[in-house]
């Protein structure tokens, strides 16, 4: 609660035109040509622990899942922080750090819910050396193949793997088709509809209840909008032990700041 996110992500507005090494069309990707490029916007973000830039495109005009929010930006630096001093942050119980994954001869295993633009997602595979799952609905999967491809080389110098799937919350054939494999569930920004309060707690279930491991952690940032959130939140204490890790501060005219939530399941 009381760690202070020291590190700073910087945000560039980037221009594509006349780079050759941009992402427009790639054969490692068949979703990743010059016909998704148009108007798009790209930020840059620079990750202080591993020294890196990582491209972002958003795509807004196509919806909420093509924007890059304010609880990824924190859940991000927080990774990064975690990275700098694992021994002072707040994830310190809940990680593994990146040495002891390389002593071990393992990686850490993340799957992320409602990707978006898989910027949590990817700098999470990039900043622990992890092995990473972005999930979301199959039309919010072609955007995220590109920005998988778009960090390839820092991805790769990290000693980091990021796959992608589709998963809509609530289908056991989608959640059985990533498997259970996992150490940790992240997501950012993931409670706004109300409709989708039930099958984001299915899903959760499905993952923190289910299989061998019972103690596989959900970490999610979220910055309170409504309070119709509170719905969700006294659901899913019925079925999962939730405390506050972090607590950001308000920033941009807003009255609370994010915080970000560890959700264990009841035993």
């Amino acid at each position: 609660m009381a760690e202070s996110l020291s590190g700073s992500i910087t945000v560039k507005l980037l221009d594509n035109d006349g780079d050759p090494d941009f992402p427009c069309c790639d054969s490692d990707c068949n979703d990743v040509n010059s016909s998704m490029v148009t108007n798009p916007e790209f930020l840059s973000r620079y990750i202080p622990s591993i020294n890196s830039n990582l491209v972002i495109r958003q795509q807004s005009s196509q919806g909420l899942s093509f924007q890059l929010w304010p609880a990824a930006t924190t859940l991000v630096t927080l990774l990064d922080n975690y990275r700098h001093n694992p021994n002072d942050s707040s994830l310190s119980t809940i990680l593994t750090s990146p040495g002891e994954q390389h002593q071990h001869h393992r990686w850490l295993r993340i799957l992320e819910l409602g990707s978006g633009t898989g910027f949590v997602g990817i700098a999470a595979a990039a900043i622990l050396s992890a092995n990473v799952t972005v999930t979301d609905l199959s039309h919010v999967t072609s955007n995220l193949k590109f920005n998988v491809v778009a960090n390839r080389n820092v991805l790769a110098s990290n000693n980091g793997v990021v796959d992608v799937a589709e998963l809509n919350w609530g289908r056991v054939d989608h959640m059985e088709a990533v498997g259970r494999d996992y150490d940790v569930v992240l997501g950012s920004d993931l409670v706004y509809h109300d409709h989708l309060f039930e099958p984001l707690i299915e899903t959760l279930k499905y993952f923190l209840l289910g299989g061998e491991r019972r103690k596989m952690v959900f970490l999610m940032a979220h910055l309170k909008r409504w309070k119709k959130e509170s719905v969700f939140f006294k659901k899913a204490k019925k079925h999962f032990a939730i405390d506050v890790v972090y607590q950001d501060n308000p920033s941009d005219g807003q009255r609370v700041g994010v915080v970000v939530y560890r959700f264990l399941g009841k035993q």
